[in-house]
């Protein structure tokens, strides 16, 4: 029977979560403002829109919300753009999936620019049949409907699918749908692993598991 596969990007494909805690923390050292020690919890709570607002507040800066959250992106985005590292074993991976046929897509809650630049420095991007954003899906991933729109366009129906992600919203989402699940460590969830250990069809502490998620899967 065909099976697909629908990857999550951030900590899953890409250990990319540090730069999500510490943007606002380096954009304001860029500009010569030492941050608060514990400026990266608080924003880590707070929407881009709610962080810029904060940020232009708390450290009495001149610079319109606008312009910071352009600042915050850009940080970002040049750390997509230019640093980003595969997680261990994912290229290998996908390689192996691809030699079997699977079809694959990349849903993500991060901008499609910075997540297509990023795969394709690191030389996976062509594994993909598609990718998909949390915005072009109009739901986040406490909503499956970015995982349905992935597997529709490989003409699958969910229980043929592996979803690959490394949060626990994301996992319970793709699961409720139908999905088989497939939970991948990442250190920025690490409070939630044992849920994530209880809760997925398979569990895979590093992509560098693929005998283990081969049996598991029955491939």
């Amino acid at each position: 029977m065909r099976k697909g596969a629908i990857f999550d990007v951030d900590g899953t494909l890409l250990d990319s979560m540090p730069i999500w805690e510490n943007s606002s923390s380096v954009w304001l050292a860029g500009i010569g403002v030492q941050a608060e020690p514990d400026l990266n919890d608080v924003m880590f709570r707070m929407s881009l829109d709610e962080g810029a607002a904060y940020l232009k507040s708390a450290y009495h800066l001149s610079l319109s919300e606008e312009e910071i959250k352009e600042g915050v992106v850009g940080v970002v985005g040049a750390f997509y753009r230019e640093k980003a590292p595969a997680k261990a074993g994912v290229p290998e991976f996908l390689e192996k999936l691809w030699q079997m046929g699977f079809p694959m897509y990349v849903a993500t809650s991060s901008s499609r620019e910075h997540v297509a630049a990023a795969l394709k420095r690191v030389g996976i991007f062509h594994y993909f049949d598609g990718l998909i954003t949390c915005e072009e899906a109009g739901a986040g991933k406490s909503d499956p409907r970015i995982f349905l729109m992935a597997a529709e366009r490989m003409g699958l129906a969910p229980k043929d699918v592996f979803v690959f992600e490394d949060v626990i919203h994301a996992v319970r989402a793709a699961g409720s749908a139908g999905f088989v699940t497939v939970g991948v460590y990442d250190a920025a969830s690490d409070a939630d692993n044992e849920a994530m250990r209880a809760e997925c069809g398979i569990y895979l502490h590093t992509m560098e598991n693929w005998e283990e998620f081969r049996i598991r899967a029955g491939l």
